[in-house]
């Protein structure tokens, strides 16, 4: 985009925000509402924000289950949501990629904005693709990780509600335990399945993390960024790959659509080898309410369970 259509925009972005009237700072929320009123970006943060919060809270989310984060782009309704909100909570490490910009004018207009990003430890982060100095967004596949992601939360809350810190808390000490009793369940499902058999294909490069932390190869048609499309040459070098490894399922994901992975399945038959889509695993976005998976501790413990049970 041409840098003075990029600046002019900026400024459009601001004035729109300063005219339209921020969220209070923290120091200023009104402590005699019934309720904190919390935005957060993506399915996974609206239950962690909801599951912290509590009774204190009430919280929106802008991405409804099966939603692409990395695809979004924010409405005029969204801006003017979080414009009213007294807390925004968004992921970082470029999840939100379309949103950057309105999160960097929330922040400098006085917003109480809480990026996960800013409590992970750096040198727990996976690096995108090749790219060193950027970071894989998909933390929450990795219960280590997302236990600092809900202390983030509680400590934001508690900043811009001083009066409710007791209580997030409180439900912080409860989540973690949860959090560690989820983290077990996935390491004794994992451990059902024989090394060898512990390869996940995947629709894009969502799971890296998930690997890194339970033991299993990853490998992804697309990129990191569901932006990235998957050229013939991609489909091509996994179908064999598969073919090579014998690996009996590879998965679809809610949040992305199946033709890729369909297409995977058909180059995969066409080199003589039949290979199972295993199932539907959550990458992007919780399940929706009728899922049973609507949750994040749900979400988790229903991938491991497809996973397992397909390769198996």
């Amino acid at each position: 985009m041409n840098q003075k259509i990029k600046g002019l925009l900026g400024t459009i972005l601001s004035l729109t925000l300063l005219l339209a009237g921020c969220s209070a700072p923290a120091a200023n929320i009104d402590s005699s509402k019934d309720k904190i009123n919390v935005v957060a970006t993506t399915t996974m943060l609206a239950d962690l924000s909801t599951v912290i919060g509590g009774e204190r809270v009430a919280v929106d989310g802008l991405m409804g289950p099966g939603i692409d984060p990395h695809l979004y782009q924010a409405s005029a309704g969204d801006v003017a949501l979080m414009q009213k909100a007294d807390v925004v909570v968004y992921n970082g490490l470029h999840l939100e990629g379309k949103m950057g910009e309105i999160f960097e004018n929330l922040t400098e207009q006085g917003s109480t904005v809480i990026c996960i990003e800013d409590g992970l430890d750096e040198s727990q982060l996976l690096a995108w693709e090749d790219n060193s100095s950027v970071h894989d967004p998909h933390i929450w596949f990795d219960v280590s990780l997302w236990k600092a992601a809900a202390k983030t939360v509680a400590d934001g809350l508690a900043q811009a509600d001083p009066d409710g810190k007791a209580d997030y808390e409180a439900s912080l000490d409860a989540y973690l335990k949860e959090l560690d009793e989820t983290d077990t369940y996935i390491r004794n499902r994992a451990a059902e399945l024989p090394e060898a058999q512990r390869v996940l294909v995947t629709a894009h490069d969502a799971f890296q993390y998930f690997g890194k932390a339970y033991g299993f190869e990853v490998r992804g048609l697309q990129g990191i960024s569901t932006d990235a499309e998957a050229g013939t040459a991609d489909v091509s070098d996994l179908a064999n790959f598969i073919v090579e490894r014998q690996i009996k399922a590879i998965f679809v994901e809610s949040s992305v659509p199946p033709k890729t992975i369909e297409a995977l399945q058909a180059a995969v038959k066409a080199k003589g080898f039949d290979v199972a889509i295993g199932g539907e695993l959550y990458s992007d976005s919780l399940g929706d309410a009728d899922s049973g998976a609507d949750t994040y501790l749900l979400t988790v413990k229903a991938n491991i369970d497809t996973i397992v049970d397909a390769l198996k």
